[in-house]
């Protein structure tokens, strides 16, 4: 899809609360106001694993919550060890070289905040869901992993994300739809009116989609923090197109929405 502007203001009621809801191909996305309730209608156990500030929601074949538990505290573990010797990682909001002894989820956001042009962390929400989910893929053939908005997904039919934007109009009018042959990828999220996240911008949201959700999520904030205004959707637009390994982009801010790439738009 070539970059657009849409007025969606007549499309119909909101009807997502959370961030991102998912559901599978032949089921509605449902009314509901509690936080991740988009996956009530997954055809998946689900199950939370929280640590400190990593609160994953997974849905995967069977219940793989101690799977789950100890790969959040080997990847956590080694991103505060490496913080602990290289506290730059941590704080810095340009990119940074990792060292030569980096584990591999330190040198993946390295390289997805070197092509965004952000901070390494500005990946670790993506970084945690794609390594974490991946490892599950060893114990279930399908797996969904949010963290914080940003999900790793792996499935075998067609889902849709309906995408939450705060107060504009435009909330939980719109979803995305995935097709299980391009799983799997990442589908992540930055706002500035949303959630506790950094953003620079003032996007009601800000989506992105890669095979890769380490950069999908440091190309959401790139996006989003260029946006301030509506008329910032185009510009938006144009980095999203500019970042290798980036798909597609969706951008809304009040009842403008853009898009742009491989990305399918649904109304609901």
């Amino acid at each position: 899809m070539k970059g657009a502007l849409f007025n969606f203001e007549r499309l119909g009621i909101i009807i997502s609360f959370s961030k991102l809801q998912l559901t599978g191909e032949d089921e509605k996305v449902y009314q509901d106001r509690f936080y991740r309730d988009w996956l009530g209608g997954i055809d998946l156990v689900k199950f939370e694993v929280q640590i400190d500030e990593s609160d994953l929601m997974i849905a995967a074949d069977r219940n793989l919550y101690p799977q789950g538990l100890q790969a959040v505290i080997k990847y956590r573990g080694q991103l505060e060890s490496y913080i602990t010797v290289n506290p730059t990682f941590e704080t810095s909001l340009v990119p940074v070289a990792p060292s030569i002894i980096a584990p591999e989820i330190v040198a993946r956001m390295c390289a997805a905040a070197r092509r965004a042009n952000v901070g390494p962390m500005a990946a670790v929400a993506g970084a945690i869901a794609e390594f974490v989910g991946r490892d599950l893929l060893k114990d279930s053939k399908e797996i969904i992993v949010e963290n914080g908005g940003d999900i790793f997904l792996k499935s075998r039919k067609k889902r849709r994300v309906a995408v939450y934007a705060g107060d504009s109009p435009l909330s939980g009018k719109v979803a995305v739809v995935i097709e299980s042959k391009r799983t799997p990828i990442g589908i992540c999220t930055s706002a500035g009116s949303v959630g506790h996240s950094l953003s620079l911008g003032r996007a009601d949201a800000a989506l992105v989609i890669s095979k890769d959700t380490i950069l999908a999520d440091a190309a959401a904030t790139a996006i989003g923090n260029l946006i301030h205004d509506p008329g910032d959707i185009e510009e938006g637009l144009q980095l999203a197109k500019r970042i290798s390994g980036v798909e597609g982009a969706l951008i809304i801010m009040g009842d403008k929405m853009g898009a742009w790439g491989e990305i399918e738009v649904q109304g609901i």
